[in-house]
C-alpha cells in the first residue's frame, strides 16, 4: 500500500519537472532600413506594381540563412525574420520607390488596380557567408520590368549586392542584411527611373 502511494506521488510530482533543456527565445527580426533622400529624378506619369519576387523552397522562408562553408547552407539558430524574404525584399523595394516619389503610385501585386508597368522578380540568393572568417551578405536578383497594356519585356538586368558585416553575432549580420537590402532597392528605383521613363 506504502510502495503504492510512493509511485502515484511520483507520478504526480513529474509534470512539474522536466529533463529537457528550456528552448532559448525565439528572436525576430525586422529589416532594418535608412531613410534615403528623395530622388531628384523627374516625375513620370505612370503606376508601377511590384511583386514579390519567385523564390525557391529554402528562400521562401522566414529562416536567417548563413553559408559557413562553400556550398553548404545552414541557419541562424533561434531567429527568423519577421516575413517570408521575398515579401521582406518586396516591402523594402516599394518604400525605396515611395521614397524617391517619381512615380504616380506604387502597389503589391495584391492591389487589383491596373498598373502601367510590372516589376517582377526571381531572387537567386539571400544569405551571409564566409570570407576571410567573416560575415558577408549577398542578395542576387533577377528583375523584369514588364510593360503592362502591351504584354511586352521592356528590360531585365541581374542585380548583385555584397555587403560584410561588422560582427559575427546574428545582430551585426542582420544590420548587413539592411544595408545591403538599401543598395539593392536603390539600383532599382534608379534603373526603374531610366527604362520607365524611355518606354
Amino acid at each position: 500500500m506504502i510502495r503504492t502511494a510512493l509511485i502515484a506521488a511520483l507520478l504526480l510530482a513529474l509534470p512539474a519537472c522536466s529533463i529537457l533543456p528550456e528552448r532559448a527565445p525565439l528572436q525576430i527580426h525586422v529589416l532594418p532600413v535608412t531613410p534615403a533622400e528623395p530622388s531628384s529624378h523627374a516625375a513620370i506619369d505612370a503606376t508601377l506594381r511590384v511583386e514579390a519576387p519567385e523564390a525557391n523552397a529554402l528562400l521562401s522562408g522566414s529562416r536567417i540563412l548563413v553559408m559557413p562553408t562553400p556550398n553548404r547552407m545552414s541557419v541562424y539558430e533561434g531567429a527568423r525574420w519577421s516575413d517570408p524574404t521575398p515579401t521582406l525584399l518586396r516591402d523594402r523595394v516599394i518604400e525605396a520607390f515611395l521614397q524617391a516619389g517619381y512615380l504616380t503610385a506604387v502597389l503589391d501585386e495584391s492591389g487589383r488596380l491596373e498598373t502601367d508597368v510590372a516589376l517582377a522578380s526571381d531572387l537567386r540568393a539571400f544569405h551571409s557567408e564566409y570570407v576571410e572568417g567573416r560575415p558577408e551578405v549577398v542578395i542576387r536578383l533577377d528583375a523584369r520590368l514588364e510593360d503592362e497594356a502591351q504584354r511586352r519585356l521592356l528590360a531585365s538586368r541581374r542585380f548583385e549586392v555584397r555587403e560584410p558585416s561588422e560582427g559575427v553575432p546574428v545582430e551585426a549580420v542582420v544590420e548587413a542584411f539592411g544595408r545591403a537590402a538599401d543598395r539593392l532597392a536603390q539600383a532599382l528605383v534608379e534603373w526603374s527611373h531610366e527604362v520607365i521613363d524611355a518606354r
